[in-house]
Protein backbone atom coordinates (compact mmCIF):
# COMPACT_ATOMS: atom_id res chain seq x y z
CA UNK A 1 0.00 0.00 0.00
CA UNK A 2 1.34 3.50 -0.88
CA UNK A 3 1.98 6.03 1.51
CA UNK A 4 -0.28 8.79 1.81
CA UNK A 5 1.16 11.91 1.36
CA UNK A 6 -0.97 15.00 2.72
CA UNK A 7 -1.07 18.04 1.03
CA UNK A 8 -0.44 21.48 2.93
CA UNK A 9 1.30 24.60 2.71
CA UNK A 10 4.36 23.72 4.38
CA UNK A 11 5.20 20.54 3.15
CA UNK A 12 4.49 22.41 -0.61
CA UNK A 13 7.35 25.53 0.77
CA UNK A 14 9.87 22.74 1.83
CA UNK A 15 9.83 21.19 -2.06
CA UNK A 16 10.81 24.35 -3.28
CA UNK A 17 14.40 24.11 -4.32
CA UNK A 18 16.58 27.64 -3.36
CA UNK A 19 17.84 29.16 -5.84
CA UNK A 20 21.70 30.04 -4.86
CA UNK A 21 23.55 32.95 -4.95
CA UNK A 22 26.24 32.20 -6.87
CA UNK A 23 24.32 29.92 -9.32
CA UNK A 24 24.94 30.19 -12.66
CA UNK A 25 22.82 30.06 -15.98
CA UNK A 26 21.24 26.32 -16.29
CA UNK A 27 22.03 25.45 -12.47
CA UNK A 28 18.91 25.85 -11.65
CA UNK A 29 17.27 23.49 -14.63
CA UNK A 30 17.23 23.48 -18.61
CA UNK A 31 13.67 21.86 -19.73
CA UNK A 32 12.81 20.79 -23.37
CA UNK A 33 9.26 20.83 -24.72
CA UNK A 34 8.25 18.79 -27.48
CA UNK A 35 4.74 19.33 -29.62
CA UNK A 36 2.42 21.24 -31.46
CA UNK A 37 0.97 20.23 -35.20
CA UNK A 38 -0.80 22.15 -37.53
CA UNK A 39 -3.99 22.84 -35.73
CA UNK A 40 -2.61 23.03 -32.17
CA UNK A 41 -0.13 25.46 -31.89
CA UNK A 42 -0.67 26.89 -28.71
CA UNK A 43 -0.01 23.58 -26.70
CA UNK A 44 3.56 23.76 -26.47
CA UNK A 45 3.66 27.63 -26.15
CA UNK A 46 1.79 27.29 -22.66
CA UNK A 47 3.59 24.39 -21.79
CA UNK A 48 7.20 26.49 -22.40
CA UNK A 49 6.02 29.49 -20.43
CA UNK A 50 4.53 27.25 -17.55
CA UNK A 51 8.20 25.58 -17.24
CA UNK A 52 9.47 29.42 -17.92
CA UNK A 53 7.45 30.32 -14.46
CA UNK A 54 8.35 27.56 -12.75
CA UNK A 55 12.28 29.28 -12.05
CA UNK A 56 14.40 27.14 -14.72
CA UNK A 57 17.08 28.93 -16.61
CA UNK A 58 16.64 28.16 -20.17
CA UNK A 59 13.34 26.47 -22.08
CA UNK A 60 14.31 24.62 -24.91
CA UNK A 61 10.83 24.62 -27.56
CA UNK A 62 10.58 22.15 -30.53
CA UNK A 63 8.06 22.65 -32.75
CA UNK A 64 7.35 22.05 -36.58
CA UNK A 65 9.01 24.61 -38.63
CA UNK A 66 5.00 26.22 -39.53
CA UNK A 67 4.64 27.20 -35.90
CA UNK A 68 8.02 28.75 -35.05
CA UNK A 69 6.79 32.15 -35.80
CA UNK A 70 4.08 32.24 -33.75
CA UNK A 71 6.26 30.18 -30.64
CA UNK A 72 9.27 32.71 -31.00
CA UNK A 73 6.10 35.35 -30.80
CA UNK A 74 5.55 34.29 -27.38
CA UNK A 75 8.41 35.49 -25.32
CA UNK A 76 12.14 36.22 -25.85
CA UNK A 77 13.31 34.37 -23.63
CA UNK A 78 12.24 30.94 -25.69
CA UNK A 79 14.43 29.15 -27.49
CA UNK A 80 12.75 27.88 -30.71
CA UNK A 81 14.28 24.38 -32.49
CA UNK A 82 12.30 23.94 -35.50
CA UNK A 83 11.60 20.78 -36.54
CA UNK A 84 11.23 19.65 -40.57
CA UNK A 85 8.09 18.04 -40.22
CA UNK A 86 4.64 18.65 -39.23
CA UNK A 87 4.39 15.34 -37.30
CA UNK A 88 6.93 13.72 -35.46
CA UNK A 89 8.78 11.30 -37.74
CA UNK A 90 12.08 8.86 -36.77
CA UNK A 91 14.09 11.49 -39.02
CA UNK A 92 12.72 14.85 -36.88
CA UNK A 93 13.00 13.06 -33.65
CA UNK A 94 17.35 12.09 -34.59
CA UNK A 95 17.70 15.72 -35.54
CA UNK A 96 16.43 17.46 -32.60
CA UNK A 97 18.16 15.28 -30.41
CA UNK A 98 21.13 16.42 -32.95
CA UNK A 99 20.62 20.01 -32.15
CA UNK A 100 19.97 20.55 -28.91
CA UNK A 101 22.62 23.16 -27.47
CA UNK A 102 22.99 21.55 -24.12
CA UNK A 103 21.73 18.82 -22.68
CA UNK A 104 18.02 19.26 -21.19
CA UNK A 105 17.63 18.30 -17.52
CA UNK A 106 13.77 17.28 -18.01
CA UNK A 107 11.65 17.60 -21.33
CA UNK A 108 7.67 17.81 -21.69
CA UNK A 109 6.41 15.70 -24.38
CA UNK A 110 3.25 15.23 -26.51
CA UNK A 111 1.31 18.13 -26.22
CA UNK A 112 -0.97 18.98 -29.35
CA UNK A 113 1.89 16.58 -31.05
CA UNK A 114 1.18 14.41 -33.81
CA UNK A 115 2.76 11.06 -34.09
CA UNK A 116 3.85 9.53 -37.86
CA UNK A 117 4.94 6.32 -36.26
CA UNK A 118 5.31 4.91 -32.57
CA UNK A 119 8.89 4.37 -33.73
CA UNK A 120 9.77 8.22 -33.88
CA UNK A 121 8.54 8.76 -30.33
CA UNK A 122 10.08 5.85 -28.79
CA UNK A 123 13.69 7.05 -30.86
CA UNK A 124 13.45 10.31 -29.18
CA UNK A 125 12.32 8.65 -25.59
CA UNK A 126 15.55 6.23 -25.89
CA UNK A 127 17.97 9.67 -27.15
CA UNK A 128 16.95 11.88 -24.41
CA UNK A 129 17.00 9.22 -21.75
CA UNK A 130 20.61 8.25 -23.12
CA UNK A 131 21.55 11.91 -22.28
CA UNK A 132 19.97 11.13 -18.76
CA UNK A 133 16.98 13.78 -19.61
CA UNK A 134 14.44 13.29 -17.32
CA UNK A 135 10.94 12.51 -19.02
CA UNK A 136 7.35 13.70 -18.85
CA UNK A 137 4.74 12.26 -21.62
CA UNK A 138 1.28 13.94 -22.37
CA UNK A 139 -1.42 13.97 -24.81
CA UNK A 140 -0.41 12.08 -28.18
CA UNK A 141 2.65 10.64 -26.23
CA UNK A 142 0.33 8.48 -24.26
CA UNK A 143 0.08 5.20 -26.27
CA UNK A 144 0.95 1.76 -25.39
CA UNK A 145 4.40 1.24 -27.42
CA UNK A 146 5.90 3.38 -25.13
CA UNK A 147 5.51 1.46 -21.94
CA UNK A 148 8.42 -0.97 -22.27
CA UNK A 149 10.45 2.33 -22.81
CA UNK A 150 9.76 3.81 -20.00
CA UNK A 151 9.17 1.44 -17.48
CA UNK A 152 11.47 1.15 -14.83
CA UNK A 153 12.48 4.58 -15.27
CA UNK A 154 10.48 6.75 -13.19
CA UNK A 155 8.97 8.60 -16.17
CA UNK A 156 6.34 10.72 -15.38
CA UNK A 157 2.90 10.28 -17.06
CA UNK A 158 0.13 12.91 -16.82
CA UNK A 159 -3.25 11.44 -18.95
CA UNK A 160 -7.28 11.70 -18.14
CA UNK A 161 -8.98 8.70 -17.73
CA UNK A 162 -9.82 8.46 -22.06
CA UNK A 163 -5.48 8.54 -22.36
CA UNK A 164 -5.18 6.41 -19.51
CA UNK A 165 -7.88 4.05 -21.45
CA UNK A 166 -5.79 4.41 -24.50
CA UNK A 167 -1.95 3.65 -22.89
CA UNK A 168 -2.98 0.93 -20.60
CA UNK A 169 -5.94 -0.72 -22.17
CA UNK A 170 -8.36 -0.49 -19.78
CA UNK A 171 -10.83 1.99 -17.56
CA UNK A 172 -9.12 4.42 -14.91
CA UNK A 173 -12.51 3.68 -13.22
CA UNK A 174 -15.79 4.77 -11.78
CA UNK A 175 -15.12 6.20 -8.84
CA UNK A 176 -12.41 8.18 -6.88
CA UNK A 177 -11.50 4.38 -5.09
CA UNK A 178 -11.23 2.76 -8.09
CA UNK A 179 -9.02 4.82 -10.09
CA UNK A 180 -7.05 5.45 -6.92
CA UNK A 181 -7.18 1.32 -6.65
CA UNK A 182 -5.60 1.42 -11.42
CA UNK A 183 -3.24 4.26 -10.28
CA UNK A 184 -1.34 2.21 -7.72
CA UNK A 185 -1.70 -0.93 -10.12
CA UNK A 186 -0.06 0.57 -12.95
CA UNK A 187 2.82 2.72 -11.16
CA UNK A 188 3.67 -0.51 -9.31
CA UNK A 189 3.90 -2.34 -12.36
CA UNK A 190 5.91 -0.11 -14.64
CA UNK A 191 7.61 1.76 -12.08
CA UNK A 192 6.27 4.98 -13.23
CA UNK A 193 4.95 8.22 -11.71
CA UNK A 194 1.58 9.07 -12.86
CA UNK A 195 -1.05 12.23 -12.09
CA UNK A 196 -4.59 11.02 -12.95
CA UNK A 197 -6.38 14.24 -14.13
CA UNK A 198 -9.81 14.94 -13.09
CA UNK A 199 -11.90 16.36 -10.58
CA UNK A 200 -9.55 15.07 -7.83
CA UNK A 201 -5.93 14.74 -8.96
CA UNK A 202 -4.26 11.43 -7.91
CA UNK A 203 -0.42 11.70 -8.40
CA UNK A 204 1.10 8.03 -7.68
CA UNK A 205 4.29 6.80 -7.88
CA UNK A 206 5.12 3.17 -6.93
CA UNK A 207 5.90 3.91 -3.13
CA UNK A 208 3.13 7.26 -2.53
CA UNK A 209 0.15 8.77 -3.53
CA UNK A 210 -1.42 12.14 -3.16
CA UNK A 211 -4.96 13.37 -3.73
CA UNK A 212 -5.51 16.81 -4.53
CA UNK A 213 -9.09 18.18 -5.69
CA UNK A 214 -9.55 20.38 -8.79
CA UNK A 215 -9.60 23.92 -7.05
CA UNK A 216 -12.00 25.08 -9.65
CA UNK A 217 -14.32 23.66 -12.20
CA UNK A 218 -13.07 26.64 -14.68
CA UNK A 219 -10.43 24.70 -15.41
CA UNK A 220 -11.75 22.16 -17.83
CA UNK A 221 -10.30 24.66 -20.18
CA UNK A 222 -8.35 23.66 -22.78
CA UNK A 223 -4.59 24.33 -22.23
CA UNK A 224 -4.91 23.97 -18.43
CA UNK A 225 -3.46 20.07 -19.09
CA UNK A 226 -0.59 22.18 -21.44
CA UNK A 227 0.09 24.16 -18.26
CA UNK A 228 0.46 21.40 -15.58
CA UNK A 229 3.32 19.75 -17.99
CA UNK A 230 5.52 22.59 -18.75
CA UNK A 231 5.43 23.35 -14.58
CA UNK A 232 5.98 19.29 -13.53
CA UNK A 233 8.88 19.40 -16.32
CA UNK A 234 10.36 22.66 -14.76
CA UNK A 235 9.88 21.20 -11.34
CA UNK A 236 11.44 17.85 -12.48
CA UNK A 237 14.33 18.91 -13.81
CA UNK A 238 15.62 19.69 -10.18
CA UNK A 239 13.91 17.60 -7.84
CA UNK A 240 12.43 14.38 -7.55
CA UNK A 241 9.60 13.16 -9.94
CA UNK A 242 6.47 12.72 -7.78
CA UNK A 243 7.71 15.75 -5.69
CA UNK A 244 7.96 17.60 -9.11
CA UNK A 245 4.53 16.41 -9.99
CA UNK A 246 2.53 17.44 -6.40
CA UNK A 247 3.99 20.81 -6.89
CA UNK A 248 2.56 21.01 -10.71
CA UNK A 249 -0.64 20.36 -9.89
CA UNK A 250 -0.76 22.43 -6.74
CA UNK A 251 0.42 25.29 -8.42
CA UNK A 252 -1.53 24.76 -11.64
CA UNK A 253 -4.60 24.74 -9.02
CA UNK A 254 -3.95 28.06 -6.95
CA UNK A 255 -3.15 29.75 -10.28
CA UNK A 256 -6.17 28.73 -11.96
CA UNK A 257 -8.23 29.69 -8.85
CA UNK A 258 -6.95 33.28 -8.67
CA UNK A 259 -7.57 33.42 -12.19
CA UNK A 260 -10.86 32.51 -11.85
CA UNK A 261 -11.32 34.56 -9.00
CA UNK A 262 -9.83 38.00 -10.93
CA UNK A 263 -11.33 37.26 -14.52
CA UNK A 264 -14.03 35.41 -13.85
CA UNK A 265 -14.73 32.23 -16.52
CA UNK A 266 -13.23 33.73 -19.22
Amino acid sequence: MSEVIKISPSLVKSLIVPRLSGSKKGDNGTVLVVGGNKIYHGAPILASLAAMRSGTDLVYTAVPRSNTLPTRALSPNAIVLPMSDDKLTLGSANRLTSMLPKKPNSAAIGMGMTIAKPEALKSLIKRLREKGTRLLLDASALIPAVLDDIADTGTIITPHPGEYKRIFGEEAGKDEGEQVVNVQKMTSRYKIVMVLKGPVNIICDSNRIALIKRSTPAMTVGGTGDVLSGLSAGFLSKMDPFDACLLGVYFNGAAASLAHGRLGLH
